[in-house]
């Protein structure tokens, strides 16, 4: 029997629009892959260093964070990467490049490095159409995975993250992802899966509205008429993992801004080897982190260097006095210690497990987005969302959605 994830038994994570981790810094519209259910147009055009510099401006008066993410299109292709990167570290926010890697080089690593680079998130996945990984599964971009992963190792001081969309049909490989995660927990300190979305234009139920404008959906980039399923949810997710992983448990979350119940950043924190997980850190570990990050350096916390998460050991004592989940994992690292005593020479990690669920368009039309959503980048001089950007780049808002009223396709919406 499944086991149901009660939000109110889970930590709210405090992000809202003023006051967050991240923000979400778009230098370029250009990729050099062509990822399936992309919200992004392929457009080989860059911003101007200028140009960025303005868009940082706008965070640091509207947005207390701790790092900028640093996406697009493809960051690598931009030509004065290293200089943004120079740029926000010296405003000092934590710059992360999140990339498909298709572009990195070690000498470019190491020049990013120096320039202030504190992360890297990686989207790695079976739909991106990348030459030399055409027919593999997910598990197949598994020696992928490991590559970035090493080479990043390799360098040193640089936290490494994966993300991968999940998709209908590869919905059964996410366990084997996880599972690849923990055999790496020493080199990743993140896994991100992304449930998959596009606006759905083959059912024929929805108008949508500009403003008072109607318009058409399908000009844009994420606009579909091929029917997939587009409501895979976290708690689906969690239920296909628990099968591989019984104990697999999520610690805080964010909400929709529709559904207070709603799981639309899902975060679970293990400790562990690569061959054995001790446990799950549970919400009040959660909460100490980012309260206490906050009480001392007046921002939440997001990515951190390697090292910290290296202090398995450490925040099971530490967090054993006061957090359930964390007792648990310390008494699995006793047990483990009592059947192999030279299990002490192995240090402990702790890695993170997100599973983020964009958009869900209720049955009235509503919107429940991510409420204090972290990837909120500059449009206009104002904060939008970045994964629905294209909307205002092309009518100057966000699209409505209404259900079609029924013989009648040119009605008005209702106030």
């Amino acid at each position: 029997m499944s086991r149901a994830i009660d939000h109110k038994q889970l930590y709210r994570l405090p992000w809202n629009l003023a006051d967050n981790a991240i923000a979400w810094l778009e230098p370029t519209e250009h990729c050099n892959l062509a990822c399936d259910g992309c919200y992004r147009k392929n457009e080989p055009r860059h911003k101007s260093l200028e140009e960025v510099a303005s868009d940082l401006d706008v965070f640091q008066r509207l947005r207390n964070v701790d790092s900028i993410s640093i996406a697009g299109g493809d960051p690598l292709t931009h030509p004065d990467i290293v200089d943004i990167v120079r740029n926000i570290a010296a405003r000092g926010t934590k710059p992360v490049l999140n990339t498909n890697g298709h572009a990195l080089t070690r000498e470019l690593l190491v020049a990013l490095k120096e320039a202030g680079l504190i992360g890297l998130t990686f989207h790695v996945d079976s739909k991106q159409g990348r030459p030399a990984y055409r027919g593999r599964d997910e598990v197949g971009m598994n020696e992928l995975r490991a590559t970035y992963a090493e080479m990043v190792a390799s360098v040193g001081g640089l936290s490494c993250s994966f993300n991968s969309t999940v998709y209908p049909d590869t919905l059964e490989q996410v366990p084997e992802l996880v599972a690849w995660a923990q055999r790496h927990i020493r080199e990743v300190q993140t896994m991100v899966f992304i449930l998959f979305r596009h606006a759905d234009m083959s059912s024929g139920s929805w108008d949508y509205w500009a403003g008072g404008k109607r318009v058409k959906m399908d000009q844009l980039v994420y606009a579909e008429k091929e029917q997939r399923r587009i409501d895979l949810s976290a708690p689906e997710i969690v239920e296909v993992i628990r099968r591989r992983f019984p104990d697999f448990t999520p610690s805080s979350y964010l909400n929709g801004t529709e559904r207070p119940d709603s799981f639309k950043w899902l975060v679970t924190t293990r400790v562990g080897t690569p061959d054995r997980i001790y446990g799950y850190a549970g919400p009040r570990w959660m909460e100490a982190v980012q309260s206490t990050h906050h009480f001392m350096t007046g921002r939440y916390m997001s990515y951190s260097r390697p090292w910290l998460f290296s202090q398995g050991l450490g925040a099971m004592v530490l967090g054993s006095a006061f957090d359930p989940g964390l007792r648990g994992a310390l008494s699995g690292y006793a047990r483990a210690l009592a059947r192999t005593p030279l299990q002490a020479l192995r240090n402990a990690y702790v890695q993170s497990i997100v599973v983020i669920q964009p958009i869900d368009i209720l049955e009235d039309g509503a919107q429940n987005m991510c409420d204090g959503c972290p990837d909120v980048t500059v449009h206009d001089g104002k904060l939008v969302w970045s994964c629905r950007l294209e909307e205002p780049r092309k009518w100057g808002t966000f699209v409505r959605t209404v259900p079609k009223p029924e013989g009648d396709d040119a009605a008005r919406p209702q106030s």
